[in-house]
């Protein structure tokens, strides 16, 4: 998962902050129109969920195309999408303006550090980012950082299984759909990283991001070869449930589910 997150928390030219603007330069169109990626009902739970109003102002890291911005729009003061991507923050513009939003305001930046300065914002979220940053623990620090006291942090992403060989099973397999993935978290990862990072122990809920195999890879930019060899992961994954993910094989396609957590905790 995770098309389009941008904003990875990483030093100017690094290898990996060039992988990250590759992929996600090809990936604006396909990430932003996949049918879990837009999903009303899980957008509408997670602003729900994170229980803001008409006070706050939002920040959210990584924003890509901008989905989740909008949606928090509706119901807060102001919202501020950062990502790396400028492709990303073009098409999150486009989007707001198709539906009229005013309150945003959208910058390109990276996250380490975040551009700006300490307390500035109520809520600060970020979506299907985390498992493409190099220091998550960096990130959720920097997050908290500009967070008011009395805020709220969000972190949305894939928990995977917290079996190591299915965690290491599926993390070789983002790995080969999308060069820039870093490493998928279980739960307990998490959970730890509120923790050292001086959080009390998030609230918690789970969706599911329902997905088939080729429509997966039809919206992503494999190195040559790593298709098939994704292919012959998920084949061989069918009967153990290898992955993690549930997959099986239904109308002759390999159909799966990313396992999503929403993570909400309050700054001290």
């Amino acid at each position: 998962m995770g098309r389009g997150t941008g904003g990875k928390g990483l030093p100017p030219m690094s290898t990996h902050q060039d992988l990250i603007l590759d992929q996600f330069t090809k990936q604006v169109v396909p990430f932003a129109t996949a049918p879990g990626i837009k999903d009303e009902d899980a957008l509408k739970l997670v602003v729900e969920f994170a229980g803001v109003g008409p006070a706050d102002t939002v920040l959210d890291v990584a924003c890509g195309p901008g989905l989740i911005v909008c949606a928090f729009a509706k119901v807060v003061k102001h919202v501020t999408g950062i990502d790396l991507v400028p492709a990303m923050i073009d098409h999150a513009r486009g989007l707001q303006q198709q539906k009229g939003i005013a309150n945003v305001t959208w910058q390109v930046g990276t996250v380490m550090p975040l551009p700006y300065p300490d307390a500035s914002f109520s809520v600060v979220t970020s979506r299907y980012a985390f498992h493409h940053f190099t220091d998550p623990e960096g990130v959720l620090a920097e997050m908290k950082r500009v967070c008011t006291p009395g805020g709220k942090v969000v972190v949305i992403d894939a928990a995977i299984s917290p079996d190591p060989a299915k965690a290491a099973a599926y993390n070789r397999a983002e790995k080969l759909r999308d060069p820039s993935h870093t490493r998928a978290l279980a739960l307990a990862e998490f959970e730890l990283l509120f923790r050292w990072t001086g959080f009390p122990a998030p609230r918690k809920t789970f969706y599911k991001v329902e997905a088939d195999l080729d429509d997966n890879l039809q919206r992503s930019f494999p190195n040559p070869g790593d298709a098939e060899k994704l292919r012959r992961m998920f084949e061989e994954a069918l009967d153990t449930d290898g992955l993690g993910v549930g997959a099986h094989r239904k109308d002759g396609k390999i159909h799966f589910a990313y396992p999503v957590a929403v993570l909400v905790a309050e700054k001290g």
